[in-house]
């Protein structure tokens, strides 16, 4: 009981300052549904070795997907136009970073790691498409044609005269109220509905390296340099977690001794691969694609992991001292509040969750 008592303790710790921040960035995603759509995106990612890619890169930052999550947003990228490397920085950089896991890292991490994290996920991103463009012989072929979509020809040129014919009907545009709920809903339902099941795993496993394991194993093992990111990338490759997930998972290994640099391998390498990712994105990049996808992540990952280690150590700070401080400048009544909502709006999620993975092993 006493474990179980300390458990909850530390689960319920995370959760409180996590949930206010994890509300905003839902909210941020939200709106960005709203307004950056598929379409918008694949138009300014077509033919190019560099500028696409540092687009998709920078475009993908922000957007709350997980790395299974992107896999149908990347494969309809591509058949509206974008390039393998501009593909490829897309599914790197989206679920490596999002509003969401940059809001939570700044409640659970530090601002530095805060500000890394999203850094280091579009570095690796643009690394990861410029290699694809230049090692792929077709980067530089026309890319396919962006077709509208067939079943509403008159939805896709309405209010214009483009002379095909067609009546075209005057849709009343949206105003800004109602994009609100509409971007309040997409995070409510789908956003935080891919990620709440994941999240709480994640709390859960954060509380449980906070209990049980001790502060001088991780330290030995995990405690700076080049062997801990390497165990790092070993650990993070073939698992399954989205970025808000890891962040909680992060923290705790933190103050437990793991350097800041090899947290910053877990926290790019974890999101952007997985075994089951793996196998869908052969088909979408093809077995030389993945190669490369997996090669910059690893190799890009481990180089800001060390960098970060040594600008920590330049400036005399200690990431374990630092974690959580944010949250300290937040009243207690708001962050217990704020979880919750957050609990309130997960309960029909996680119960969903829970059934389709039961129905997945059954």
């Amino acid at each position: 009981m006493h474990f179980v008592s300390e458990m909850t303790t530390a689960a319920w710790t995370l959760l409180e300052q996590s949930s206010l921040y994890i509300l905003f960035g839902l909210l941020i995603g939200g709106l960005l549904k709203m307004v950056l759509s598929p379409a918008y995106v694949a138009a300014h990612l077509g033919k190019g070795r560099f500028k696409p890619v540092f687009k998709a890169a920078l475009l993908g930052v922000p957007i709350p997907l997980c790395s299974c999550g992107v896999l149908p947003a990347a494969a309809q990228l591509k058949r509206q136009g974008a390039n393998n490397g501009a593909t490829t920085a897309f599914l790197v950089s989206t679920p490596e970073s999002g509003v969401d896991s940059i809001a939570v890292s700044w409640a659970l991490l530090d601002p530095l790691m805060t500000v890394a994290r999203p850094v280091a996920a579009f570095c690796s991103a643009f690394v990861a498409g410029v290699m694809e463009n230049l090692l792929d012989p077709n980067a530089n072929r026309q890319p396919m044609r962006i077709l509208p979509m067939a079943s509403a020809p008159a939805a896709a040129c309405a209010g214009t005269e483009c002379g095909c014919g067609h009546e075209h009907p005057t849709l009343p545009a949206a105003g800004w109220g109602q994009k609100l709920g509409q971007g309040v809903r997409y995070a409510v339902t789908d956003i935080w509905g891919d990620l709440a099941g994941w999240f709480f795993v994640g709390i859960a496993v954060a509380a449980c390296i906070t209990v049980f394991i001790p502060d001088d194993l991780i330290t030995r093992h995990l405690g700076g340099g080049i062997g801990s990111m390497l165990l790092m990338l070993l650990i993070g490759i073939p698992l399954y977690v989205c970025a808000t997930a890891a962040t909680p998972i992060a923290a705790s290994l933190i103050l437990k001794g793991v350097s800041p640099g090899a947290a910053l391998v877990f926290l790019l390498a974890g999101p952007a691969t997985n075994v089951a990712a793996l196998a869908v994105l052969v088909k979408i990049l093809g077995k030389r694609g993945v190669a490369v996808y997996l090669a910059s992540v690893s190799v890009v990952s481990v180089l800001c992991g060390l960098l970060l280690d040594g600008l920590y150590m330049s400036l005399g700070i200690s990431a374990a001292a630092t974690i959580g401080e944010v949250a300290e400048f937040v009243p207690h009544w708001l962050m217990t509040g704020a979880a919750v909502v957050l609990l309130l709006l997960s309960l029909p999620l996680i119960s969903r969750w829970f059934s389709l993975k039961g129905c997945r092993l059954a």
